[in-house]
């Protein structure tokens, strides 16, 4: 099992940045795809990026060339780097794990972080 726990979240005018952040703690790190998915009021919860454990990367096309997926083997970090936010980027947003391929359901959740861009 892992436990994820997200920061990083927060207000920003559009056009501005935020770096999330999900600590895992249990088994190892190396062993997860890991994601992250939002969920707007009245929608919804979607996918918008994974990292494989061999460091591939994925994005909704809505978030690509802005966003950016990342993990930190040695801190057991996970990250998304999010630049040139927009209003419907507002959202909480969730760090998942799904133990060895990114296919499939994600069993492991976090508690969640909100994300509020304002126009």
């Amino acid at each position: 099992q892992v436990q994820l726990v997200e920061s990083g979240g927060g207000s920003v005018q559009a056009g501005g940045s935020l770096r999330l952040s999900c600590a895992a703690s249990g088994e190892p790190f190396t062993w997860y795809c890991m994601a992250w998915f939002r969920q707007a009021p009245g929608k919804e919860r979607e996918w918008v990026a994974s990292i494989d454990t061999s460091g591939g990367t994925s994005y909704v096309d809505s978030v690509k060339g802005r966003f950016t997926i990342s993990r930190d083997k040695a801190n057991r970090t996970l990250y998304l780097q999010m630049n040139s936010l927009k209003p419907e980027d507002t959202a909480m947003y969730y760090c998942a794990a799904r133990k060895w391929q990114c296919g499939g359901a994600f069993g492991y959740w976090g508690q969640g972080t909100q994300v509020t861009v304002s126009s």
